[in-house]
């Protein structure tokens, strides 16, 4: 059997869009969720993996990133969970962390069989994700406190979806294990 990682979605923000106020209300009340993922998969040594927009920066990295985003509108929803040295991460220009980026080939070198999801946005690149998560065989787990959203009801409508169209276990961050992690 596999490990278990943790990925981060789209959470170095600058909240520079049109949404960015109803998403950051909503990113406020997730945050102590995503932080108490980071404190089990880090104390598990699983993988963390943060898979993040470039915001069209083709030159981007992350140092740069997490730069802007620090520095942005909402620095405080960014730096109580920024990466640390031990985190890995990956860019990302769709709605997927799949879509066109190393995170299956990095998943299968780390024996990855289930990942942990939390981040931003439930019903844009959290539903797209555990889908692309769900056909490429892994094991789906939403922690249910720890992801925002814009809209709530599509929110909702995307949980469901996730549970019965994609077999992903639902859950508050307190109650998901990283047991049987192995470091990469």
């Amino acid at each position: 059997m596999g490990s278990t990682a943790l990925i981060v979605i789209d959470m170095l923000s600058t909240y520079e869009h049109e949404d960015a106020d109803a998403l950051v209300r909503s990113v406020r009340k997730a945050l102590p969720g995503i932080g108490t993922l980071l404190e089990h998969a880090r104390g598990a040594g699983a993988p963390v993996v943060y898979v993040n927009d470039n915001f069209g920066r083709w030159r981007s990295h992350l140092g740069e990133i997490l730069e802007a985003a620090l520095a942005g509108r909402h620095g405080d929803l960014v730096e109580p969970i920024a990466p640390d040295d031990q985190a890995l991460f990956v860019v990302k220009a769709r709605h997927s962390v799949f879509y066109e980026t190393p995170l299956a080939y990095l998943l299968g070198q780390l024996d990855v069989q289930r990942v942990v999801l939390c981040g931003q946005v439930t019903e844009q690149c959290v539903l797209y994700s555990a889908l692309d998560a769900h056909i490429r065989h892994l094991d789906v787990v939403v922690a249910v406190d720890a992801v925002a959203h814009i809209d709530a009801g599509l929110a909702d409508v995307a949980l469901r979806m996730m549970e019965s169209n994609m077999s992903a276990q639902l859950r508050p961050s307190r109650e998901i294990t990283f047991e049987g992690a192995t470091a990469g």
